[in-house]
């Protein structure tokens, strides 16, 4: 079992940290708020009052922050990752972040010693309760393969899908996929509303066939019973977003789901929706058919 720091214990990092220390790891928690802190130390865990007291002994770091600059300001710096963790050790970062940027730290992170993988994550917050969540790796096969046994203890679905970055570019794939679930899921609903139809009943068949999916599972309920308390929040899905569109860009391919999606999302977290839960799609799905 190794010494794991883990660096953000938001709606994600917490059970994942709480799971490794169920699988027998010593972990060490540092969040910028206390209360996750003593969670995880009512879990079994210990608790750190800095990135460097975290990460001084650990063998493995793992860091899950919102977005490219957390991730950047967690690991740079004179308090950061990289001048206070001990010569050796590995690097997982389980943020969601730009695929540029995730490439660009691993190489930072490799110059100065350590091991490095992306490893972003899909399942939502359930996921990260149940241990299941789908994890899509990119770094060297030797780094792979340390992080493997400590990923084993947060998730159930784990590739190695390619060198540093491509984890990140395979999450913004994932995030592209289930936003465009999402919406469809929304204006189904709008839909089946609309006629009057036992949408309980509809749901159940549906998803018996073609259109079952695990976003219909876990957030047409969600949208019936208009309850959008977050488990994926709608702003960091549009943060995700906008990772895709401008990836596609900078590919020279064209989204157009996605980025007809995307502008949804964004105008729901610029009137104020953006701590709803993703499913909170169906607010303006339904807003734009009249039906509120």
């Amino acid at each position: 079992m190794s010494k794991i720091a883990i660096i953000g214990l938001g709606i994600m990092g917490l059970p994942m940290a709480k799971n490794l220390v169920a699988a027998g790891h010593e972990v060490t928690g540092f969040n910028r708020s206390q209360a996750p802190i003593d969670a995880l130390v009512a879990a079994g865990g210990q608790g750190a009052s800095s990135i460097a007291d975290a990460v001084h002994d650990a063998d493995v770091v793992i860091t899950m922050v919102p977005d490219s600059p957390d991730v950047e300001g967690v690991v740079r710096g004179e308090g950061g990752v990289f001048a206070n963790a001990k010569p050796g050790a590995l690097w997982i970062d389980n943020s969601s972040i730009r695929p540029d940027v995730a490439k660009e730290l691993a190489e930072e992170a490799v110059a100065a010693g350590f091991g490095a993988v992306d490893a972003p994550v899909s399942g939502g917050e359930q996921g990260a309760i149940g241990g299941v969540l789908s994890i899509m790796v990119g770094g060297s096969e030797a780094d792979f393969a340390k992080a493997l046994p400590v990923l084993e203890g947060i998730g159930k679905t784990i590739v190695h899908v390619g060198p540093a970055g491509a984890g990140q570019t395979v999450k913004a794939a994932n995030q592209l996929i289930v936003a465009v679930n999402i919406q469809a899921l929304a204006e189904a609903v709008v839909f089946l509303e609309a006629f009057g139809v036992d949408t309980d009943a509809a749901l159940q068949v549906l998803g018996g066939g073609l259109a079952g999916s695990k976003v219909l599972d876990q957030k047409g309920q969600k949208m019936l019973n208009r309850d959008f308390a977050p488990g994926f929040r709608l702003a960091l899905h549009n943060k995700d977003l906008g990772i895709v569109t401008a990836a596609a860009r900078q590919a020279g391919i064209s989204v157009p789901l996605g980025s007809a999606v995307a502008q949804l999302v964004t105008s729901l977290v610029a009137r104020g929706d953006g701590a709803l839960d993703h499913s909170g799609l169906f607010k303006l799905t339904a807003e734009l058919a009249g039906r509120e």
